[in-house]
Formats: C-alpha cells, sequence, structure tokens
C-alpha cells in the first residue's frame, strides 16, 4: 500500500512537471556545441563532432586559467561565465554561499532540471559541520532564467547543439568556481549533483583534478538514455523521434555520457558515492546500473545505496534521511 502510495504521489509530480513543457522543433546548432563546426548541416557530421569531443582530453577545459571577475556579497558570489549566449542573464553565474567559518572542506551543490529554490536543509546541516555550501545556479535556473521562460527548456531539449553547449557551460562555470574556491584557501572540494546535476556534477569530478570527493543522486551514464526513456522528458522524446533515433542521439550527445569518462572517475584519488531509486521512472534503474556496473569494471568503489523509492519521492523521509546519511559518511571520510 505505502510504496503504491509513493508511485502515486511520484506520477503526480510528473504530471505536474508535464504542464509547463512542450514539444519544440528539432535543431542541430552544431556550431552552437562545437563553435569551430562551421557550417555543419547534417546529423553525421554532427556526431562526427561529437566523436571528436569525446577524444580531446580539453573539451570540457577553460582555455582561460583566470579567475578574475569575482563578486562577493551577503552570501552570494557572482562572476561572468565564459560562454556568452544569446541570453544575457544566462551569461552571469550566481551561487548561494552557505559559510561554516572553516575553510577546511566547501560542497558545490548541482541541483535537479528546473529547480525552484536551493536547498536550505542541506546547506544548514553541512555548514553546521564545518563544511561551507555553495549552491551555484546551472545555466537557465534561478537568476539565470531566461526572461519569460515558465521552466529551463535551453539547458536540455530537442536542440542538440544548444543541449551540448548549456551542459559544457554548467561545467566550465563548476570548474571556474572550484578554481576561484581553491584561490580563496579552502583545502577539499566536493561536488554534488542531482538528477541532472549529477551529469553536470559527474563530468567536473571527471575533468576537475581538484575535486577529491563526489556524490551524485538519481545517476546514470547516458544522457540520452534518460531523455529517451524518463518520464519528464517525453515531450523532449516526442521533439526528438520524427528526426532521430536512440543510437544516433547517444552518439550526438556522446560528449555527455558520463560512462565515456569511467576511467577518469575511478581515479585512485576520487571517492565515489551515488544514490539510485529503485522505483525511479525519471532516470531508470537500467540505465543507472551499467553505469554503476562500468565504474567497477575501471576500477572504481563507489558507495552505493538502493532506496526503494520514486524520483521525486527521494524528498520524502525516511528515503532523503539514508541518502543524507550517506553523503554525510563520504563527506567525513579521510582522504583516499
Amino acid at each position: 500500500m505505502y510504496h503504491k502510495w509513493l508511485d502515486n504521489w511520484d506520477e503526480q509530480r510528473a504530471q505536474r512537471g508535464d504542464e509547463v513543457k512542450k514539444t519544440a522543433e528539432f535543431e542541430l546548432d552544431a556550431k552552437v556545441a562545437f563553435p569551430r563546426a562551421g557550417e555543419t548541416s547534417s546529423l553525421a557530421d554532427f556526431c562526427e563532432l561529437a566523436g571528436e569531443a569525446v577524444d580531446d582530453s580539453t573539451f570540457f577545459d577553460d582555455p582561460s586559467s583566470s579567475i578574475s571577475g569575482f563578486e562577493i556579497f551577503n552570501g552570494w558570489i557572482k562572476f561572468p561565465s565564459r560562454i556568452s549566449t544569446e541570453i544575457e542573464e544566462n551569461n552571469l553565474v550566481w551561487a548561494k554561499v552557505t559559510e561554516s567559518g572553516s575553510f577546511d572542506h566547501a560542497l558545490v551543490v548541482f541541483h535537479h532540471w528546473n529547480a525552484s529554490k536551493r536547498n536550505r536543509q542541506i546547506a544548514s546541516f553541512f555548514s553546521k559541520r564545518g563544511i561551507t555550501v555553495v549552491e551555484i545556479a546551472m545555466p537557465y535556473h534561478f537568476e539565470r532564467s531566461r526572461p519569460g521562460s515558465n521552466h529551463a527548456d535551453y539547458i536540455l531539449s530537442s536542440n542538440l547543439g544548444r543541449t551540448m553547449q548549456s551542459m559544457r557551460q554548467a561545467v566550465l562555470d563548476g570548474r571556474r568556481l572550484i578554481g576561484w574556491l581553491k584561490s580563496e584557501g579552502y583545502g577539499d572540494v566536493s561536488v554534488l549533483g542531482m538528477s541532472l546535476g549529477s551529469w553536470v556534477a559527474g563530468l567536473v569530478a571527471a575533468h576537475e583534478p581538484s575535486v577529491k570527493k563526489a556524490s551524485l543522486f538519481l545517476t546514470a551514464g547516458s544522457l540520452a538514455d534518460m531523455v529517451w526513456t524518463g518520464r519528464a522528458t517525453q515531450k523532449i522524446r516526442q521533439s526528438l523521434e520524427p528526426e532521430i533515433d536512440l543510437p544516433t542521439l547517444r552518439s550526438a550527445w556522446g560528449p555527455l555520457n558520463l560512462e565515456n569518462y569511467v576511467d577518469r572517475l575511478a581515479r585512485p584519488d576520487l571517492d565515489l558515492h551515488a544514490v539510485l531509486a529503485k522505483r525511479d521512472t525519471v532516470v531508470l534503474p537500467n540505465i543507472s546500473k551499467p553505469f554503476i556496473d562500468k565504474l567497477l569494471e575501471a576500477g572504481a568503489k563507489p558507495s552505493l545505496s538502493e532506496l526503494n523509492c520514486g524520483h521525486y519521492s527521494l524528498a520524502l523521509p525516511p528515503h532523503i534521511l539514508v541518502a543524507g546519511w550517506g553523503l554525510k559518511r563520504l563527506l567525513k571520510r579521510p582522504r583516499l
């Protein structure tokens, strides 16, 4: 009875999210994804460029090492993004800081898709335990929202190139923030990502050697598979399906697939934690488990929590308490 209620609760949340989502035109926008792409007009060319990006170890690197332009005021940090988009608001990155009074450890939090508020409970809990919490706004969310939009449709959509650009922007913003935190004297920097934010946190952890601990809530490897099979992204699939099949979408979004970076995530000095939901209809267990298996095959030793709840109901007790306890153990463990 309880699990039936839980499933209904999750479905109601999904239906409320559907109310603001619409189908849209399929677009390549290769030049947006790959600035040196030229006039790429075919899906095959886009996939070839994506394959080159997967093999390019610098694709998620910031070409500039400068950490100038940061402003700090009243518990906020803001700084210009390295990627400039047509939405002016999106080009300025905001992060909420909950100080701990210590420079020993900072936790950078990447929220879920269409988040409407930051996570005060996480910030309060860990700041009281000596960990400064920095909650970054991902592209097209919070202070970076596109004027007139009713959800963050530009970060994840049927526009292949803009989705690539937005996710790459999120990674570069996260890495730049981490570089600034290190320059300010923070000893350890960890990352936490939730749902779509787990892809960003995973990509950051894979490419940023100063990250020593990463916690991924409701994660998987292939972003393409999540969009194709997930309950929350049905409108995007409906927009994609007349123009592209799933294997091709996997190729097109290859640079966003965490499975392509398992060797980086399995490096000896990175401590991993993952939370999966057995009843998840947004990030299905059958796409999460292959990612965990690939991590194990690569030599990673992630601490794993598999909870008998859904995607949205992870936020309910006792599930969120179990997930939070696992995160606490990760952050308090001595470094590898």
